[in-house]
């Protein structure tokens, strides 16, 4: 796969860079028999980025929603949707049947990380993980394992890791699956003998509804919608704002509460107006989150397992609703 990037400048490394890459090393070694020679000679091409770190610090997510959804709900991005949709019609739909994730939900979750593949990252993906895994404390951990899935997802995939770009959090490919997510979610859906999600549509589309589906993902079922509060706070109901919660609390407990849901969701983001449909969405005991968004004003929301799921691939509310929100633009708009 084509990778163009040349030699990145680097910013001086704290003093633990080092030790930690040696360290590194040595655990790779020992515990997956990779070569000390050819570890030492890939990382020694790595070079610490301030940037990145900078990047970590001040991610999209900490913005406001009123903020974050203009980065999203743009006339491109949404004409761009629909155009991805229709070039991708078959492949969209079997995806569809074969995990149950709507084809404009897979769809606008390519348009919010990657804008369809139009912007792939711009770090070297070595820069960021070694970077991130040994001079950034907070999550060093964390990035050290996704360095070391790299590793063995260019084993296991044949990839050359020595200019792969990706974000400043070490994401791959169209749909940014980080690397370990990328061993466990990405699926070879035009059975070519490789999960290409850099070149290959159909892997890329795949993978993103195995990814949801793998996450709980609920065909059919509500996402979320708006909702109205007779009281504020609602006596006894947890309230979230960015920071995900799975669903926890009943209908019948928020109607209690005074929580109204406002509209029906058709799993998809698309109004039923359908008796039976409805009845099903809106069960007592179909369990709920309640959410409150900084848009122009304040908004409610429900926000039901569906939900839920799409914040898996991004820890963030904001991130799903940015999704939802999307995916009814492409199908309004004519991007059936």
């Amino acid at each position: 796969m084509p990778f163009a990037i040349g030699p990145a400048m680097a910013d001086a490394p704290p003093a633990s860079y080092e030790r930690g890459r040696q360290a590194f090393i040595a655990d790779m070694v020992d515990r997956h028999g990779f070569s000390p020679q050819t570890l030492d000679t890939l990382l020694a091409g790595a070079r610490y980025q301030q940037a990145i770190v900078d990047a970590m610090d001040r991610p999209y997510e900490g913005r406001p929603w009123r903020e974050y959804r203009r980065l999203f709900l743009t006339p491109e991005r949404i004409q761009g949707g629909i155009r991805f949709r229709r070039a991708n019609a078959d492949l969209l739909q079997q995806a569809q049947t074969t995990y149950g994730v709507p084809a404009e939900i897979i769809t606008a979750i390519i348009g919010v990380e990657t804008n369809y593949g139009r912007n792939l990252g711009r770090h070297r993906v070595l820069d960021a993980l070694t970077t991130l895994g040994f001079s950034y404390p907070r999550r060093a951990e964390f990035f050290r394992g996704e360095l070391e899935q790299l590793l063995l997802l260019s084993r296991d995939e044949g990839l050359d890791l020595t200019d792969a770009l990706g974000s400043y959090a070490g994401a791959l490919g169209k749909p940014q699956f980080i690397p370990s997510s990328y061993r466990n979610y990405a699926v070879d859906f035009d059975g070519d003998g490789r999960r290409d999600l850099w070149q290959s549509d159909a892997d890329v589309i795949g993978s993103v509804g195995s990814y949801l589906a793998r996450h709980d993902w609920q065909p059919g079922a509500p996402i979320a919608v708006p909702a109205r509060l007779r009281d504020m706070p609602p006596a006894g109901i947890t309230m979230v704002d960015k920071r995900p919660l799975a669903p926890q609390t009943t209908l019948a407990r928020l109607a209690e509460a005074g929580v109204q849901p406002l509209a029906i969701d058709a799993g998809a983001g698309t109004d039923t107006g359908n008796d039976a449909d409805a009845g099903a969405a809106f069960a007592p005991d179909r369990r709920a989150t309640l959410i409150e968004l900084d848009g122009d004003g304040p908004e409610y929301w429900l926000g039901f397992d569906n939900f839920y799921a799409i914040t898996r691939y991004n820890h963030s509310n904001l991130y799903a609703m940015a999704v939802l929100q999307l995916s009814r633009a492409i199908a309004q708009a004519g991007g059936e």
